[in-house]
C-alpha cells in the first residue's frame, strides 16, 4: 500500500507520518514547515508575549501526547515546502506522489487549483481539528474550549472538497471521558483522529464508509484565522476550563451529535 500525505511539522504531524510508515509500504510526506517554536519566532502566528504564553501551553501538550520532533522512518519520501507554497507548486514536482492508494491531508495550507481537482477526484481524506458541522474553520477545538463546550473537542474525518472543511464526512474522532488539562484535550483529539484513520485503513473499513453531507444549519461558529489574535488568547489563559468541569462535559457528552464516533 502506498500513502501520500500533506501534512506540517509539527511533532503531531511528524507523527501521523510516523504511523501510517506502519502500515504503509510506502509514504510520500509533502510538509508545509512553519516555526517549530511559536509564540516565540514571527512566522504564522505574531511574536508577542501572549502568543509566546499561550503556545508554551501547547508545545509542552504536543510533546506530552506526541512526544519530540524526529527523524522519518526509511520507507518514507519528504518533501519540504515554506507554508503556503503548495498550490503554487508545478504539479510535475509531485509526480511521484500520485501513484498512491490513499491521499490524506492534515494541517496543511488551503490547498486549491490543479492540486486541488486531483486530490478531490482521488477522494483525498482531510482530518479536520474540529467536530464538523458545528465547528468549522480554523482553530476549532480552541474555540470549542472558549465557548466552554469541551464536549465538541474532537476531528472529523471526511472527504477532501474545495470548500474549506465542507466535504462529506466519514466519522468523528474525540478523546474518551477523562479530567484533563484544556491543551492536553486538545492534542488528545489529534491522536484519537490519527489513530482511528490508522484503524480505519488496516481493517479497511475506510473503504466501506458511505460519506455523509454536512448539514451546516447545525454550526455553531465558523472561524478565521483572524479571529484568534492576543486579546482572546489573553482572556483565555486568564479563565481556563478547569480539568473537573471537562472531565463532566465528556462524560456528558451526547454522542448522538457524532457519526460513528471513534472515542479513545
Amino acid at each position: 500500500m502506498k500513502v501520500t500525505v500533506f501534512t506540517s511539522n509539527q511533532p503531531r504531524h511528524i507523527a501521523l507520518i510516523h504511523r501510517l510508515a506502519t502500515v504503509a509500504d510506502e509514504v510520500f510526506a509533502v510538509l508545509e514547515c512553519n516555526t517549530v517554536f511559536p509564540g516565540q519566532v514571527q512566522d504564522f502566528f505574531k511574536r508577542t508575549n501572549v502568543m509566546q504564553e499561550y503556545f508554551r501551553h501547547v508545545i509542552e501538550a504536543e510533546r506530552m501526547v506526541f512526544g519530540s520532533l524526529d527523524f522519518l522512518p526509511s520507507n518514507v519520501r519528504s518533501l519540504s515546502l515554506r507554508s503556503g507554497d503548495l498550490s503554487l507548486l508545478d504539479m510535475s514536482a509531485l509526480v511521484a506522489a500520485f501513484q498512491s492508494d490513499y491521499y490524506i491531508v492534515f494541517g496543511s495550507s488551503y490547498i486549491r487549483n490543479e492540486l486541488a481537482d486531483f486530490l478531490v477526484e482521488h477522494q483525498a481524506i482531510n482530518i479536520h481539528m474540529g467536530v464538523s458541522p458545528y465547528y468549522r474553520g480554523n482553530s476549532c477545538n480552541f474555540w470549542a474550549l472558549y465557548d466552554r463546550k469541551p464536549d465538541y473537542v474532537g476531528a472529523t474525518i471526511h472527504l477532501l472538497s474545495k470548500g474549506l472543511d465542507s466535504g462529506a464526512m466519514l466519522f468523528h474522532a474525540v478523546p474518551a471521558e477523562q479530567a484533563v488539562d484544556p491543551f492536553e484535550l486538545g492534542m488528545l483529539a489529534v491522536r484519537a483522529a490519527q489513530n482511528g484513520l490508522l484503524q480505519a485503513l488496516k481493517t479497511g473499513e475506510l473503504l466501506k464508509m458511505v460519506p455523509v453531507l454536512q448539514d451546516k444549519s447545525l454550526q455553531i461558529r465558523y472561524t478565521r484565522n483572524s479571529d484568534f489574535n492576543d486579546d482572546v488568547a489573553s482572556g483565555y489563559l486568564r479563565s481556563l476550563p478547569g480539568k473537573n468541569d471537562i472531565g463532566r462535559a465528556l462524560r456528558d457528552r451526547d454522542v448522538g451529535l457524532l457519526l460513528r464516533p471513534y472515542i479513545e
